[in-house]
């Protein structure tokens, strides 16, 4: 497989964006409503933003597309929102470069659920300095903080990391991705 990225790697990549920006924001109202506990409920709900940079890196795994997925969902959040808001585009930067780092560690040759899981532990860690940054953080009472952390790092690797691995399993078995990246079998012992 190339590395490069080729005209057709960005454009799957930006229909895989467009999908989870709408996706992202129509997940507000999921996220609002489980606030209602008051114990952080909601951050195991939190995975979902950081799923586009898994599902595109699943899906073409090269240099480059996680980054590029997630800015571009995040960009494409602003839009559907019809509001420009930099701390979005901020976070969705820093969680696709996040997943790319954990992609490029592994040499962008792994597509195992581990990795996957690696990729949304990575986003989550580096949403949680940004949040701090622009006050959601400082507010909290440290045995709130701690469950707050815990339950976005779990919906880090549960919703980000094994639901993307599992759905483009789906989507692999289904034969969609064949279309721009041929499955061997490797690439379902991988998976």
């Amino acid at each position: 497989m190339k590395k490069g990225l080729k005209l057709s790697d960005i454009l799957v990549t930006i229909i895989i964006a467009v999908i989870f920006a709408i996706i992202y924001n129509l997940w507000w109202m999921v996220y609002e409503v489980s606030k209602v506990t008051g114990l952080h409920i909601e951050e195991l709900t939190y995975g979902v933003w950081f799923m586009a940079a898994v599902v595109a890196y699943l899906i073409i795994p090269k240099p480059g597309i996680a980054l590029l997925a997630e800015f571009a969902a995040g960009a494409g959040e602003t839009i559907v929102m019809g509001k420009f808001d930099i701390a979005t585009l901020v976070v969705a930067f820093l969680q696709g470069l996040a997943s790319e780092i954990v992609f490029a560690l592994f040499k962008y040759s792994s597509r195992t659920v581990m990795v996957s899981i690696l990729a949304g532990v990575a986003a989550a860690l580096i949403s949680l300095p940004v949040d701090f940054f622009y006050g959601y953080l400082a507010e909290v009472k440290s045995w709130n903080w701690i469950l707050l952390i815990g339950f976005r790092l779990i919906s880090g690797a549960l919703v980000a990391g094994l639901l993307s691995w599992l759905l483009v399993k789906l989507l692999d078995e289904t034969g969609v991705t064949k279309l721009f990246r041929p499955a061997s079998q490797k690439d379902y012992d991988s998976l």
